[in-house]
């Protein structure tokens, strides 16, 4: 039999079915079993551990009800499954396929213990022509066609959930594309709003932060000077300038931070700081101001 899951693709497959709704142990051993058309049934040796897991990770959690554990998903296992969408898409794809491969091999099997009983009835048949019509004979076509019904049955079946696992893995990327749209428009929504307040308020960075983005006050020392020219030489630049500038801030914010906790402050310090910053606020809304 192919492998039906992939390393970790069963620990992702339970928190979906948990995402659809809260379900004890042997639920879920049952709606593996239909999902796969009966094909494949995990056992409670593998379902079980992993549900504990999961648990101990804190991304589903468990209520006693008629004295079995009902499995609930967590907000951390929905925020998880949303993270890997594009890789859910991907197992309902290879869960298509495994099914396919399953199915193929039953109707392999079926067709071949039809052929061996197709053979055993025409020798049977040549050994006794005069019997031909006789008990053995009668159950071994009635054998044959219960088989090609099975093979038929199943064969449907598995081109029912291909289709099925088909559609849910389409509409599953579309949701994944969906929502890194949003999180682009929302980087792009928030770094307009700052460019705004650059130009609105005219006050809160400072030649300090002119310093750290490029531009080091005439009067700084040249080892500050050398330092502000190189400075954050390391973030390569994108092709999104709403998030080169959303790095950047951030870089700055963290050194600002880390110098004041290593080295302390003082209220004279946070007001001359204040003033480096207003006047830094000012020069930036300026530039973001100034055509390209």
């Amino acid at each position: 039999m192919p492998p039906v899951f992939a390393h970790g693709r069963l620990r992702l497959y339970l928190l979906k079915l948990l995402d659809e709704a809260p379900r004890h142990g042997y639920e879920v051993i049952r709606l593996l079993e239909e999902r796969f058309q009966g094909l494949y049934a995990p056992s409670a040796g593998t379902v079980y551990p992993r549900l504990a897991k999961l648990e101990a990770e804190g991304l589903v959690t468990h209520a006693t009800e008629g004295g079995r554990k009902v499995y609930s998903i967590t907000d951390a296992g929905r925020a998880e499954l949303a993270d890997r969408g594009g890789e859910l898409a991907d197992l309902e794809l290879e869960i298509r396929d495994s099914v396919s491969e399953l199915a193929a091999e039953m109707r392999d099997d079926v067709r071949g213990a039809a052929g061996d009983l197709r053979r055993e009835m025409l020798a049977a048949a040549s050994a006794s022509a005069t019997h031909v019509e006789d008990e053995s004979w009668k159950a071994a076509k009635e054998d044959l066609r219960r088989a090609r019904q099975e093979w038929k049955e199943q064969a449907r079946r598995a081109k029912d959930e291909s289709r099925r696992a088909r559609e849910e893995a389409q509409q599953a990327r579309r949701q994944a594309k969906e929502a890194q749209e949003r999180a682009r428009e929302e980087v792009q929504r928030i770094a307009g709003q700052l460019q705004e307040q650059f130009a609105r308020s005219g006050g809160v960075l400072g030649s300090l932060a002119g310093a750290w983005l490029g531009g080091a006050p005439a009067a700084a020392p040249a080892g500050d000077a050398d330092r502000a020219s190189g400075w954050a030489a390391d973030l390569t630049p994108t092709a999104d300038p709403a998030r080169d500038l959303d790095r950047l801030l951030d870089r700055f914010r963290d050194e600002v931070r880390d110098a004041a906790r290593d080295r302390g402050v003082t209220a004279a310090q946070v007001a001359e700081a204040r003033g480096h910053l207003a006047a830094a606020t000012a020069r930036l809304g300026t530039t973001f101001g100034s055509k390209p």
